[in-house]
C-alpha cells in the first residue's frame, strides 16, 4: 500500500481562514499564514488552499496571501480558487504553488484541463469536484457550492482524468462540516472508476474517521478543516494513530 497522506484545507475569505458545514455558516479559524507554518511543522503532508469566494466575487485568487503561505512551508503546496485561464494558474505557480485546483472554470470550460495538462503537466492540475446527492445522483455543484449543474459527479470525474487531471479533490457538499465521517460510498465508487489519485474532503472529525477514509473508501488522501484548525486533532498524533492501524503514514 502507497504512503497515504493527511492534508490540512485553508478555505479562505477576506483573507482569512474560515469553516461553516455544508457550505454555510462560515466562521473566522484564524490567519492563513499562522496556519500553514504550524501545520507544516505538525508533518502534515501538503496543504491546500482555497480562495472560496474568489468565483462568486469574479476575482483571482488572493496572490499575495498565497506568497506569504509559500514563504513559510516546506511540503506540496496547491491552490484554487477563481483560476480560469493559463496565465491565472502560471501566476499561482509562480507565487509558490505546486499544483493548482480548478473546479467551476474546469465544468465551464472542461478544455481547460486539456490545456493546463499540455501546459504544467498533470502532476500540477487537480480538479476539484463539489458533490451533493440530488435524488439518487451524486450532481457537481459550482461557484462555491452554490449552484448545482447537469453534470453527474460520476461521469466528471471520469472526464477529467482523460482530459489530463492527475488528481481529484472530490468533497461531499452532504457531509462537508458535519465531523460525522467521510463520503466512503462515494469516494470507493470514484476509485473504481479512475487512475489517479483521490483526496476525500468533507466529514473528518475522529481518528476513525480517516482510517475508514483509507481502508473503506480506498482514498489515496484525507483532508480536513475546522479539527486541525482549532486543535480538536493533531497531524502528527493523527498520523501515528493510522500507522498503529497499518495504514502507511510519513513520520518524519
Amino acid at each position: 500500500m502507497l504512503t497515504k497522506r493527511i492534508i490540512p484545507c485553508l478555505d479562505i475569505k477576506d483573507g482569512r481562514t474560515v469553516k461553516g458545514i455544508n457550505f454555510l455558516d462560515l466562521k473566522d479559524a484564524g490567519d492563513p499564514v499562522a496556519l500553514a507554518s504550524r501545520y507544516a511543522a505538525d508533518l502534515a503532508d501538503e496543504l491546500v488552499f482555497l480562495d472560496i469566494t474568489a468565483t462568486v466575487e469574479f476575482r483571482k485568487t488572493l496572490i499575495h496571501i498565497v506568497e506569504d503561505v509559500a514563504r513559510e512551508i516546506n511540503i506540496p503546496f496547491t491552490v484554487g480558487g477563481g483560476v480560469s485561464s493559463i496565465k491565472d494558474a502560471s501566476a499561482l505557480l509562480d507565487a509558490g504553488a505546486e499544483k493548482i485546483a480548478i473546479n467551476s472554470a474546469a465544468v465551464r470550460n472542461p478544455g481547460l484541463i486539456d490545456d493546463m495538462a499540455l501546459e504544467f503537466g498533470s502532476q500540477a492540475v487537480v480538479v476539484a469536484i463539489d458533490s451533493k446527492l440530488m435524488g439518487d445522483e451524486d450532481i457537481v455543484h459550482v461557484r462555491g457550492g452554490r449552484t448545482p449543474t447537469e453534470r453527474k459527479t460520476l461521469l466528471w470525474v471520469k472526464e477529467a482524468e482523460n482530459r489530463g487531471a492527475g488528481e481529484i479533490l472530490l468533497t461531499s457538499m452532504d457531509h462537508d462540516g458535519t465531523k460525522a465521517g467521510f463520503a466512503n460510498d462515494l469516494n470507493r465508487k470514484v476509485g473504481s472508476l479512475i487512475n489517479i489519485p483521490i483526496i476525500a474532503s468533507g466529514g473528518g472529525g475522529e481518528m476513525i474517521h480517516f482510517e475508514d477514509a483509507f481502508l473503506i473508501g480506498k482514498s489515496d488522501a484525507a483532508l480536513a478543516a475546522s479539527i486541525f484548525h482549532y486543535n480538536e486533532i493533531g497531524i502528527t498524533d493523527l498520523k501515528k494513530h493510522l500507522y498503529s492501524k497499518g495504514i502507511p503514514m510519513r513520520l518524519s
